[in-house]
């Protein structure tokens, strides 16, 4: 306030002659150096690979349902000197620094019942420093998530109907040791009433609160809790060799009654994903499925247990969606790839030390795959809309111009650019979504070549199996490079694959096609039609307002988004924002415009269309005569049917 006040006297008008009347030479004379500066913060410990002294107490209130808050409160064993508190910033199955450390709020430190300040550390706001007073064995520390009401910035993880714990968003731990050298002994508060599914062994309930057996922090970061006051449990492998269960929560009763159907296609998962890895890498395995309309969207992997939701009716719909059925095989699979076999460079010593994604082609790449190839092995899909779901895939990466630049390898640091960012241009970007789908096409590509090339003796399958499919049990994490899984692939089948892959990895420019020499392989090809069956339609439920592949956007309702770039709609000046007004001397709409692109294909006449964005009104002309376009995969005669052998139940 004193120097504020001083600074605001100096620069009053009867003070600035005397400002004015200063030397040039004393006005330029540097200030004295402050006599102290603020004391530098020891560095943050590096993770070591030793045990912490003692068990850390854990335990989360969900009950504060009004205010969507979670509360923490820890015991943490602590001997004398300083002491640094990490909250865990690079998240796996996020592949970023994606710690929500913005919502974290009151938090406090005592010991022996007085408080210890902490600072937080100036340079990664992730990390408190402490001092811990002498005669101090354990501290406690409470603190608060403040979870969100919409799906704005963060996702919704409470309601009034179910809570979605991630342990990993609260807690902190000590730095200084590797995350599986840390124990803690978890325990929750939950709502009057309510259930819940964790991968977590269960020693005691009392009332509402559940007690669960002392686990690494490694562990317990890895094992999410879904709790609900609707809540079913259904035991989808019975008498199985490991327990697999599918926990249910929804927004109402009725959305958890699943009928025996859908019972025995996950059961089917189950066997066929064991027939393909040929053994299983945890000692239970806990589906977590949200149905729900209130709580964010998630499929998220871990080792034993996997996040996942989908709409309120999804048991109930005539038809849920192709994408929702396929959620759950691929985050199961992520229990062999991903979690049990982990990239080398993804398997760091604790959450905040930097992660690396070069082998997310491998890792969310076939994963994809074999999620696709479940889905129908299991029945949870058919073999016709796994089809049509590939045929979307192809038509995309052979339309999407982005590879001229941006090599399919470099997608893998997309979220560490920015954990799933707005993409305004992603069909020049690229991103996310390119190291699981493009990467998809690859390991068809592999898979299809191996087939060929032993005359159908040998598939990916047996990759799978001698990749994923060994020390059954196990669940301990295998790390993997590079090398072997070049290594694995000549195992099945000598080849060139370490060329084969970074060819398609690593290409750009005018040579970096998409990778579709595996659909021709399998006995289809890519094509473009300008009518759809109904499944085409039913499963691309945009279908009406699709014009991707003609003039280069897409319509919902009558505004124009998914401009791609490059296309006729780019060339002519469009982007995000503008409104479809007319087409020719109709009301702008989807059916006027197909009606429009169909008419131009056996006529002279361009396409007229009145756009607005704000006030401004544009008038454009596209000379385009090629019709509707929409991508199909169709049989080439007199080849194999290699698809329909991919997509066959195991049966054995």
């Amino acid at each position: 306030m004193i120097r504020t006040a001083a600074l605001a006297l100096l620069l009053t008008s009867a003070a600035l002659p005397a400002l004015a009347q200063v030397p040039a030479s004393q006005a330029a004379t540097p200030l004295p150096a402050p006599t102290s500066l603020p004391q530098a913060l020891p560095p943050i410990p590096a993770p070591q690979d030793r045990d912490y002294p003692g068990v850390i107490g854990i335990r989360v209130d969900l009950t504060d349902l009004d205010h969507k808050v979670i509360r923490v409160r820890q015991t943490i064993p602590v001997s004398a000197g300083r002491l640094v508190l990490q909250y865990p910033k690079f998240l796996p199955g996020n592949h970023a620094d994606t710690g929500p450390i913005q919502l974290i709020s009151g938090v406090t430190v005592t010991g022996n019942g007085r408080r210890i300040e902490w600072v937080r550390d100036t340079v990664d706001p992730h990390a408190f420093h402490l001092d811990i007073p002498a005669g101090v064995n354990s501290i406690e520390v409470a603190f608060e998530w403040l979870t969100q009401p919409d799906n704005s910035t963060w996702r919704v993880v409470m309601t009034p109907e179910m809570v979605n714990l991630q342990w990993e968003k609260a807690l902190l731990y000590p730095a200084g040791y590797n995350h599986s050298r840390i124990t803690f002994a978890p325990s929750v508060v939950l709502p009057s009433g309510w259930q819940y599914g964790v991968a977590l062994d269960t020693v005691s309930r009392d009332g509402d609160v559940a007690t669960f057996a002392p686990i690494s922090l490694e562990h317990l970061a890895d094992s999410p809790m879904f709790a609900g006051a609707h809540y079913r449990r259904v035991d989808i492998d019975p008498g199985g060799r490991s327990p697999v269960h599918l926990n249910l929560v929804g927004d109402t009763a009725a959305s958890v009654n699943i009928t025996p159907e859908w019972v025995a296609k996950y059961e089917s998962l189950v066997d066929q994903a064991d027939r393909l890895f040929g053994a299983r890498h945890y000692d239970r395995y806990e589906f977590l499925l949200g149905l729900t309309a209130k709580m964010g969207g998630i499929g998220l992997e871990h080792h034993r247990s996997s996040e996942n939701t989908a709409a309120p009716d999804y048991f109930s719909s005539a038809a849920p969606s192709y994408g929702a059925r396929g959620l759950l095989p691929h985050e199961y699979v992520h229990s062999w790839n991903g979690k049990f076999r982990r990239p080398s460079d993804e398997y760091v010593q604790n959450f905040n030390v930097p992660t690396q994604n070069t082998l997310m082609w491998v890792y969310e790449g076939q994963t994809e795959y074999w999620g696709d190839v479940l889905t129908p092995r299991s029945g949870l899909g058919t073999v016709e809309e796994a089809v049509v779901n590939l045929a979307e895939v192809a038509g995309f990466y052979d339309n999407q111009p982005g590879r001229q630049w941006r090599a399919l390898q470099d997608t893998t640091n997309h979220n560490l650019l920015g954990y799933r960012t707005t993409n305004p241009w992603p069909s020049w970007m690229r991103g996310t979504g390119d190291y699981y789908r493009e990467a998809l096409l690859i390991w068809l590509d592999a898979d299809t070549l191996i087939r060929e090339a032993t005359n159908n003796r040998k598939s990916l399958d047996d990759f799978a199996r001698a990749f994923y499919g060994v020390e059954d049990g196990v669940w301990e994490a295998r790390p993997y490079t590079f090398e072997d899984v070049v290594s694995h692939l000549n195992a099945v089948h000598p080849y060139d694959w370490a060329t084969f892959l970074r060819d398609r990895l690593d290409a750009v420019g005018s040579g970096a096609a998409a990778p579709l020499a595996g659909i021709e392989r399998a006995g289809w090809r890519l094509t473009y039609v300008d009518e759809l069956t109904p499944l085409e339609k039913r499963m691309n439920g945009g279908w009406g307002g699709d014009f991707q592949y003609s003039l280069g956007f897409s319509l919902a309702g009558n505004r124009i988004g998914g401009v791609r770039w490059g296309g006729p709609a780019f060339e002519q000046g469009l982007g995000a924002g503008w409104e479809l007004v007319a087409v020719g001397d109709r009301v702008g709409s989807a059916e006027a415009l197909r009606a429009a692109v169909t008419a131009a294909k056996t006529g002279p006449d361009p396409i007229v269309l009145v756009v607005r964005r704000g006030e401004e009104f544009r008038t454009l002309s596209f000379d385009y005569h090629g019709g509707l376009r929409y991508p199909r995969l169709v049989r080439i005669e007199g080849t194999r049917d290699r698809l329909a052998d991919i997509f066959a139940p195991r049966r054995r």
